[in-house]
């Protein structure tokens, strides 16, 4: 309802609105209309933009997915040793999952990036982090750059070539997990991280604690042993 007011005597009177109504409702009903063509236009180009986004996305190349590689081989007692290796070229990290003939799994991170090795034994309370070498670069390379992208190796043990590496756990070479970037942070996120450094063996006085065996598509498999060094 509209109200109208005139003047009388020094004093305003209400008074009914006759002039002028149809005008005054036709105004009021505009801005209605205004208000949805605007939402309607909105909604329109809203629907194209849409559109277009999804034309653009399925037609570029999606990024290559993650590759898991199986790989069966015998340890030096005949025994099997299954593992995966989880590819990632677009990152650079490989991913090593080792189960023993105990059924217990170790995790070794190959983070080509950055020129880091980091091992998650299952039975211990620490990783073990070490820099690459040229023999890392070269065995890690068979699965990144393998050209027929197999995803199953069983490595025969006449043909595969054993190798042994000794690692002294440094005592006094606790790493902060927050200084490590992201890959292996996440990996080592419940424990103590500590370098390690290549040496030509234990020595009689030292005592190997325990040993990953990682093998290779290149028919090459590796038994890295730890031991810890004197304070």
């Amino acid at each position: 309802m509209v109200r109208c007011w005139k003047r009388s005597e020094n004093r305003l009177e209400e008074a009914q609105c006759t002039d002028g109504g149809p005008d005054v409702s036709s105004r009021s009903h505009f801005p209605h209309k205004a208000f949805w063509l605007s939402l309607s236009a909105s909604l329109l180009l809203v629907v194209i933009a849409l559109g277009l986004t999804g034309h653009l996305g399925l037609s570029q190349p999606h990024s290559p997915s993650l590759q898991i590689v199986r790989i069966t081989a015998p340890d030096q007692a005949g025994a099997l040793i299954n593992q995966s290796a989880v590819v990632d070229q677009q990152n650079d990290l490989v991913t090593f999952s080792v189960t023993s003939p105990a059924n217990q799994t170790s995790t070794v991170l190959f983070d080509i990036k950055r020129g880091l090795i980091c091992y998650k034994p299952v039975d211990q309370e620490s990783c073990f982090l070490r820099e690459m070498e040229q023999p890392d670069y070269d065995n890690v390379n068979s699965l990144l750059h393998e050209p027929t992208r197999k995803v199953q190796f069983q490595l025969s043990g006449n043909e595969t070539r054993r190798q042994t590496e000794f690692l002294g756990v440094l005592a006094a070479g606790q790493v902060n997990v927050s200084s490590l970037e992201e890959p292996l942070q996440a990996l080592c996120r419940d424990r103590s991280v500590r370098w390690t450094r290549r040496a030509e063996g234990p020595g009689k006085q030292r005592l190997v604690y325990f040993c990953i065996d990682i093998c290779f598509p290149s028919n090459i498999c590796v038994s890295v042993c730890f031991y810890y060094l004197p304070e």
